[in-house]
């Protein structure tokens, strides 16, 4: 048995939980979410729990079982408290600001980027700390935004410099020694 899987995920107070079959309708006081999993996995909603089970253990519903409930963890976790990644800046003349919602990237570009949030995406911006915050309900998407703003200035490894999640390691390289060579 799935030791991720046979857990039980308790639904908190404010968050209505939908099952239909394969199809799950979560909602709450941050949003809303629904999604459709896989047939071959049961799910069930007794006294304020929510159980995954599993038919068989077939290989390709062992595969799934485990993963189908993270997924709805994550997504009865989004809507009640909501999901937030953090990414941090360094490098000389690099600093980004919020116009309106949207985030405004100076990252040593001849132009600064803008990037509009998704919806149910939010920015927050502190220069103090050098840190771009994002933050959502959906912990997929909140994931993939977050990307997306790394990939404009990813770190190079000889200085560090650039943009790079809260607590990365960062792979430094070191340079030219200069010895041996005449």
């Amino acid at each position: 048995m799935s030791r991720i899987g046979r857990l039980p995920i308790a639904v908190p107070a404010g968050v209505q939980v939908e099952l239909n079959g394969a199809f799950v309708k979560v909602k709450g006081p941050k949003g809303e979410m629904q999604r459709t999993f896989s047939p071959l996995i049961d799910m069930a909603l007794e006294n304020g729990l929510v159980t995954v089970t599993r038919r068989s253990d077939n290989p390709a519903e062992r595969a799934l079982h485990g993963t189908t409930r993270a997924v709805l963890n994550n997504m009865i976790r989004g809507v009640s408290s909501g999901f937030e990644r953090i990414l941090e800046w360094d490098g000389v003349g690099y600093r980004a600001e919020l116009s309106g919602t949207n985030l405004v990237l100076h990252m040593g570009y001849s132009h600064p980027i803008t990037m509009e949030p998704p919806v149910g995406i939010s920015f927050a911006v502190d220069v103090k700390t050098r840190q771009i915050k994002v933050i959502g309900f959906d912990k997929e998407e909140v994931g993939q935004v977050a990307a997306d703003i790394r990939k404009v200035r990813p770190v190079e490894p000889y200085l560090g410099k650039g943009l790079h999640y809260l607590g990365e390691k960062i792979r430094r390289k070191a340079g030219k020694s200069g010895k041996g060579k005449k």
